[in-house]
């Protein structure tokens, strides 16, 4: 007897075709050809030149460039933005978390306030600072600040890292609360009755429970704090005809490319997938780690 062949259904591919069209053509493309411009010399309107490795020499090496030296002040910038972002964007959520697990009177009202400001444009957010450190008639009048905080170093980081903190932890601090709603009270209960105080039961037992949570936030805080652009661009710019005082490597790569006078979209693409490589190479270190817990 012949056996009947049997049907394939390809219905699925209808819903996931919109979602891979647009996944391709946005993303996969794009990457690809930022690849391949970052081995040419391109103006954005003639045709690229291919150059091989010449733009990474330049960027890299050339210690006379202004290329070299916009790179690597913009990856210092970055990193410190790193370096001071993902502890405050960690910390801060989780310890809200914390309190509002307590279930305090008014918590889904504290939830909601706290969780709101992820729902603004970082030009809003941006906006809503700059007029809040405004030292005339914003919130650094009442404190007595002396300087304009938005443009004055250090001040500038300071109110950078506010503003990120207060835009960005709401996401992190649901994650959070999802987490410590499965820890199970049993756990607390019999803590409680060995004798442990709270740091004890934070130590010992939410910590080592939420970890997964906290490793997933970290990537993705990580990751989103490489990309930085929205924020050091508003906040810390002095006028419309001014650059802004904190230079990212993100901001360098835009006006590089599409800045004023002759684009150097090698240049600018060549800086990008550095950027990208070393976003790669630090999630999948923290990938790892998570492989490792699990």
């Amino acid at each position: 007897m012949k056996r009947k062949k049997k049907k394939v259904n390809l219905t699925h591919l209808v819903f996931i075709a919109p979602h891979m069209i647009i996944f391709i053509v946005f993303i996969v493309i794009p990457i690809f050809f930022g690849i391949y411009v970052s081995f040419t010399k391109w103006d954005l309107i003639g045709t690229p030149q291919w150059v091989g490795l010449d733009n990474y020499k330049e960027i890299l090496f050339n210690t006379k460039s202004t290329f070299n030296r916009q790179f690597f002040d913009g990856l210092k910038n970055t990193v410190l933005f790193v370096i001071f972002n993902v502890p405050l964007c960690i910390v801060v959520p989780l310890a809200f978390a914390l309190v509002l697990h307590i279930r305090p009177l008014g918590s889904k009202i504290y939830q909601s306030v706290l969780y709101l400001p992820t729902l603004f444009s970082i030009t809003s957010v941006g906006l809503i600072w700059i007029q809040l450190l405004n030292r005339r008639f914003g919130l650094a009048s009442v404190m007595g600040a002396k300087v304009q905080w938005a443009i004055t170093m250090p001040y500038a980081w300071i109110a950078l890292m506010i503003m990120t903190v207060w835009w960005t932890m709401g996401s992190n601090m649901v994650i959070y609360q999802a987490a410590l709603g499965s820890v199970p009270k049993e756990e607390y209960e019999a803590a409680e009755m060995d004798g442990a105080g709270w740091f004890t039961k934070l130590v010992k037992i939410t910590i080592p429970s939420i970890r997964f949570q906290l490793l997933y936030t970290l990537v993705i805080t990580i990751a989103g704090s490489f990309n930085v652009y929205g924020q050091p661009t508003i906040m810390t710019r002095v006028d419309l005809g001014a650059g802004p005082k904190i230079n990212v490597l993100v901001q360098y790569i835009r006006s590089i490319a599409f800045g004023s006078g002759q684009s150097a979209a090698g240049i600018a693409s060549a800086m990008a997938v550095i950027l990208g490589l070393f976003i790669t190479i630090v999630s999948i270190i923290q990938f790892k780690m998570i492989r490792s817990e699990d």
